[in-house]
């Protein structure tokens, strides 16, 4: 027997049988620790008060979160810089306090993913300390490390995504290192097997504690040209700012051999054997590629013994959506990866919230939202994008960043994406500390804190949580096939299919109604959701910025996923 908590609509994991394919079709929040709720006072998010929230996380109907990295850091990239693979920086508790994070959730039916920073260390991690004490100690190939020209100058053009070259000379090997972000997060060497053998034991480590998965930073980048070949330049019309921002020579050329190796390939599937010792793991990489990204998405995911799903960019940076481009960037997907299950996002940690980037606010946000909710694919929805909350502005003696920093004004950086969570709108900087908090709350997003969304049954807050209980509920919209009908800028309609379930799915992207036609067959329509078509005097329509889901049972069972 089975039981549904009444509060959560989640049932209770240990009366299930395990589900290997929990991850097809999830909705994953992503959680940045240091902005969601501070517990001590300090001003920075932990890990008890993401327990203590953890109760809003499961009411929302997230099947899973992502916990951004939690290890300990000097912290010049907040946490991305990992000095230690196995233990909690103290700023966010201790590997107790992760304990019951873990069991909380799960008694919630909450999965747990976390962050794996795997391609690269601090430089205060004692693997790079060793590493760089001589040129022969057992570490010594551990990092990647190069002789400089002749002339002294770098062993090759490439860049780092944080700006300039990608090589860092050290005086005391007399050797340049490789590093693609900071000067301080210096790259591991994946052409050595004791590296691998390490980072593969980190995995274990935690995956012992009770973690349900990985998503796995900059997974792209794990291995690089051993020859340490240049890269060839892109030409102008061929560059977009997917990756790095358009300020950023980074772009400038086509990174065929810092990333995206085919020697990847290799770990990727060791790390896949490593889960599957493991009931129902599951790991989504980050893909940072702006030339052929899908293809790496491809090529990480076919087959069942690599990654179960990678996510891109492809609706995280550039200008507004259109039907058009959406239906492009499905197509696009299904023929290059027609066996692989993606993943998609509109916002994360990395890059300006979508409200702001594309300009979206009421039933324009919300339309948006519907569309993402029924994709073929899991979703990944960012801390606070549930209250609609748009990029916040901070000014540069508040700045954290240092890729802000370094590239300011004309790019502010990411801690527009990263303030504070809002709670309560009359409580001390919006409920999430009492003491000043490492970044400004936003004053614009107090008035669309969580408790006073949660009194107001029309609010951003409850069309997530009406549309994601919708996406629960429909095993084709989580599991099935998608079949595009039509699409222009400003419409887009497809199918989704599973067994002998079929649900159309129609969006109105424009400020004008437009007319709305159902396939043939005998269909249903969904009014009870807040996105719904109205009648008219010609037949159905759809108002601006609105949605049409209907329903219909085949006669016949259909293909299932």
């Amino acid at each position: 027997m089975s039981f549904i908590d009444s509060q959560t609509g989640h049932a209770d994991q240990s009366a299930m049988p395990v589900d290997k394919d929990w991850w097809r079709g999830a909705a994953i929040y992503q959680i940045y620790p240091r902005s969601f709720q501070d517990s001590n006072n300090d001003g920075i998010g932990d890990l008890a008060g993401i327990i203590h929230r953890l109760d809003y996380v499961a009411k929302l109907g997230a099947d899973a979160i992502w916990i951004s990295p939690f290890f300990k850091s000097p912290m010049a990239d907040f946490g991305y810089d990992v000095s230690d693979y196995r233990d909690v920086d103290p700023m966010f508790g201790s590997l107790g306090d992760f304990d019951a994070l873990i069991a909380r959730a799960h008694d919630l039916g909450v999965k747990v993913l976390i962050d794996l920073v795997l391609s690269h260390t601090s430089a205060e991690h004692p693997w790079f300390r060793e590493s760089r004490s001589s040129r022969d100690n057992a570490k010594a190939n551990w990092y990647v490390w190069a002789d400089a020209k002749p002339d002294g100058s770098p062993p090759n053009n490439w860049l780092s995504i944080f700006g300039g070259s990608a090589w860092e000379w050290d005086g005391e090997r007399m050797q340049y290192y490789l590093h693609n972000f900071l000067t301080s997060q210096p790259d591991l060497n994946f052409h050595e097997p004791q590296v691998q053998e390490q980072l593969l034991d980190v995995a274990r480590f935690w995956l012992d504690r009770g973690v349900d998965g990985f998503r796995l930073d900059t997974v792209n980048f794990y291995v690089h040209d051993k020859d340490l070949r240049d890269n060839p330049p892109l030409a102008p019309e061929e560059r977009n700012d997917s990756t790095a921002p358009a300020v950023n020579p980074y772009n400038f050329q086509n990174h065929l051999y810092d990333k995206n190796r085919p020697e990847n390939l290799d770990f990727l599937r060791r790390f896949r054997a490593l889960m599957e010792e493991f009931p129902a793991i599951t790991a989504v990489g980050e893909v940072g590629e702006s030339q052929r990204g899908m293809e790496v998405q491809a090529e990480y995911t076919e087959g069942d013994d690599l990654l179960h799903m990678c996510y891109g960019f492809d609706f995280l940076s550039g200008g507004k959506l259109t039907g058009t481009k959406v239906a492009d960037v499905l197509q696009r997907f299904d023929a290059i990866a027609p066996d692989s299950w993606a993943c998609w996002a509109y916002s994360n940690h990395d890059v300006e919230r979508h409200a702001s980037r594309w300009g979206l606010s009421g039933d324009a946000y919300r339309v948006y939202t519907g569309l993402m909710m029924a994709l073929r694919g899991s979703i990944c929805l960012y801390q606070g994008e549930e209250l609609g909350l748009t990029e916040a502005y901070v000014g540069y003696e508040d700045l954290q960043d240092p890729y802000g920093k370094r590239f300011w004004p004309k790019f502010k950086g990411r801690d527009g994406c990263r303030t504070p969570m809002p709670w309560t709108a009359g409580a001390s900087n919006g409920g999430f500390t009492e003491a000043k908090s490492w970044l400004p709350v936003a004053a614009e997003h107090l008035d669309l804190a969580v408790h006073e969304q949660e009194i107001d049954p029309g609010s951003t807050l409850a069309f997530y949580r009406a549309m994601l209980a919708f996406r629960r509920d429909q095993t084709a919209l989580r599991k099935g096939k998608l079949e595009v009908l039509d699409a222009d800028d400003g419409h887009l309609s497809f199918l989704r299919s599973h067994g002998n379930q079929m649900i159309f799915c129609a969006f109105n992207l424009t400020s004008e109604e437009q007319p709305l036609n159902l396939p043939d067959g005998d269909w249903t329509i969904v009014r009870d959701l807040p996105l719904h078509p109205e009648s008219s005097a010609d037949g159905l329509v759809l108002p601006p910025y609105q949605a049409c889901f209907a329903l219909r049972q085949t006669d016949e069972p259909g293909e299932s996923e």
